[in-house]
């Protein structure tokens, strides 16, 4: 089983106290984001757990918590944007997080330390040039502490354009894509980073840019020292190449308060969850409900 933690919320960030107690007690429910009372009992032990898969803004909670993890295979998916407060409004320093990002890689090695560039943005103040002067930057930072990173371009969902609208955020062309993603691939392969690219029905390979897999067979593979056979995500969108995996997260319960989030629908429902948070409990947000139907997940 490949544990996905979590492509809903920042648990490395917020909520890592819970995760461990988890793992500790060796299971967790689940309750699915489509049906509030249907539950998943998932097993955590490691004979099980055969790779964990961390998506986080702000690893910096986990560095010292490291060797909670020492029976399990795991990577890092680390998003590094060069937007400030306006967009993401409660993210940390950048400094603080490469900082951050670079001592995960010294004790984990940059193969399990992914950097995301993700999305990218075109508003009337950020421009293609935006890009490629904050990716080089960042690049040159981040160079030897990873191999690769992932792109992805923003998708204006109903939620998020309602968010966007605010910073004359504009949908990505073709033209512009391509123009963008042949910039980043040039400056990628200039500071020795492999580049992909997440869940664009684009073919960007003429550029220079393979199609990226967040929960990617192949480095879990590498991790593990031994082929496998994992299949494609069938719950996620028909472009996206993931492995399957069991997320444990929840929605409305990240706190970084990005304006492109399309896991937050709103502050208050956000809010809301954050107060209902308990590090013991079995389940993410609140606790165990009478009427659940909890089912053993295999």
């Amino acid at each position: 089983m490949i544990l996905s933690v979590s492509r809903r919320t920042d648990i490395p960030a917020f909520y890592s106290e819970w995760f461990f107690n988890r793992l500790k007690e060796g299971y967790v429910l689940v309750r699915n984001p489509m049906n509030h009372r249907q539950v998943s009992k998932v097993t955590l032990n490691p004979d099980v757990v055969d790779c964990i898969v961390f998506w986080t803004k702000d690893p910096a909670n986990m560095l010292d918590k490291l060797d909670l993890l020492k029976e399990y295979n795991y990577y890092f998916l680390i998003t590094v944007n060069p937007y400030g407060s306006q967009i993401e409004r409660n993210v940390p320093q950048k400094e603080n997080i490469i900082e951050s990002f670079r001592r995960l890689s010294a004790l984990i090695g940059k193969k399990r330390t992914v950097w995301r560039y993700d999305p990218i943005i075109l508003t009337d103040k950020i421009d293609i040039d935006y890009h490629r002067e904050h990716f080089d930057k960042l690049a040159a930072r981040l160079r030897d502490y990873t191999e690769r990173c992932i792109i992805s371009f923003m998708d204006l969902y109903r939620k998020t354009e309602r968010n966007m609208k605010r910073l004359n955020a504009v949908a990505i062309n073709e033209h512009d894509m391509l123009e963008t993603a042949k910039i980043l691939a040039d400056i990628a392969s200039g500071h020795g980073l492999k580049i992909g690219a997440c869940c664009e029905p684009m073919d960007l390979s003429p550029v220079g840019i393979e199609r990226a897999r967040c929960i990617d067979a192949r480095l879990i593979a590498e991790i593990l020292g031994e082929n496998i056979s994992i299949p494609k995500d069938k719950n996620q969108r028909d472009i996206c190449g993931c492995a399957a995996s069991i997320d444990i997260g929840a929605y409305n319960t990240c706190k970084h308060g990005c304006l492109y989030c399309y896991a937050n629908y709103s502050d208050k429902a956000v809010a809301n969850n954050i107060m209902k948070h308990d590090p013991g409990s079995p389940v993410l947000i609140g606790n165990v409900e009478p009427g659940d139907i909890i089912t053993e997940r295999t």
